[in-house]
């Protein structure tokens, strides 16, 4: 089924959800989005981590100059609204800023900056038999890009050109995910996911000026780890140590908390879910699915008549909220 999306402050019919076929997002790649979870939990349905979601989604416009024309809080309370009306219980969200129609070619400071909102179900990102008996990866040929090129703290729609290219390749190489060096050879992240390494009891992973995307969920697992003791090492680490590690395991909004069962065909462990990584996925299980929320990472969905909201024009926003209090570098 096919459900209303939320375009520029109002609700369209799917079909009816369309952009230009010369929007300069299409030529140039010029759109930031994120990935939001809403899940069916024991307390009802919740979004995970939702301020600190739209927050990345603001900064990452920023970055790229575009000014949203929508608050932190309305961007909220779109997403509650289309949840609504889609009736789904359990859903990915996903808004998206982008350039729209104006003048073509590089420059994009005159188009238009277009916010839309959708809603679907989709279920485990990397298989349901992937979150126990793990997936089998490759190092990919092709790295993360360099920390002078593009801003890879920003979830733009360019960027992800080189995971595509990343995942792509793994498939058609008969693997589940690609795991990317960074332009000096340290290990950075899979295509859509951060990755941990477990050796020894201690938990390792890449730190941002490796050029990944400070995941909400790795921030997530990061705070879960440490406040059950263990120690969290956000250091370089090379390709070789992913062979010999005891673990690995994959973190995103869309894998959760995935394990690694191989790499390029060396076992990984015993060759299935280890038990730092099972413990920690439970906790965060724990969370996501019973709603024992002790961190306020749940934003439950309201009642439909406490959401719906009058159709908001671009300049006539309420005025901003207050933006939540997170470190920018390692928790967004």
């Amino acid at each position: 089924m096919n459900h209303d999306i939320w375009v520029n402050g109002r609700m369209v019919p799917h079909e009816d959800a369309t952009v230009h076929v010369l929007s300069h997002a299409l030529h140039y790649g010029s759109s930031v989005f994120e990935g939001i979870r809403c899940y069916d939990t024991e307390r009802g349905s919740a979004v995970f981590r939702l301020r600190e979601h739209m927050r990345r989604l603001i900064d990452s416009a920023k970055i790229y100059r575009m000014e949203i024309p929508y608050s932190l809080e309305e961007l909220e309370n779109a997403a509650m609204q289309t949840i609504q009306e889609s009736g789904l219980k359990s859903c990915y969200i996903r808004p998206l800023v982008f350039r729209g129609t104006g003048s073509m070619g590089v420059n994009p400071l005159d188009n238009k900056v277009e916010t839309y909102l959708a809603v679907w179900e989709w279920g485990a990102y990397l298989g349901p038999e992937a979150l126990e008996q793990g997936v089998d990866v490759e190092v990919a040929s092709w790295r993360r890009m360099a920390p002078n090129t593009f801003p890879a703290m920003a979830k733009a729609g360019g960027n992800y050109l080189n995971a595509s290219l990343v995942k792509m390749d793994a498939v058609l190489n008969g693997f589940d995910e690609g795991i990317m060096l960074s332009t000096d050879g340290y290990v950075a992240e899979g295509s859509g996911e951060n990755l941990f390494l477990v050796r020894d009891g201690k938990i390792y992973t890449a730190p941002s000026g490796q050029s990944i995307l400070p995941g909400i969920t790795r921030d997530s697992i990061m705070t879960i780890a440490r406040e059950r003791g263990y120690e969290v090492i956000e250091q370089n680490f090379p390709r070789e140590a992913l062979i010999i590690a005891d673990e690995l395991f994959f973190t995103g909004t869309a894998a959760e908390v995935t394990p690694i069962r191989s790499v390029d065909h060396y076992t990984i462990g015993s060759g299935s879910r280890g038990p730092i990584t099972e413990e920690l996925q439970r906790a965060f299980f724990d969370v996501i699915q019973k709603g024992r929320d002790q961190y306020g990472w749940l934003t439950f969905v309201p009642q439909a008549e406490s959401v719906a909201s009058p159709t908001l024009e671009p300049g006539t926003q309420s005025s901003k909220s207050r933006l939540p209090n997170i470190d920018p570098i390692r928790s967004l």
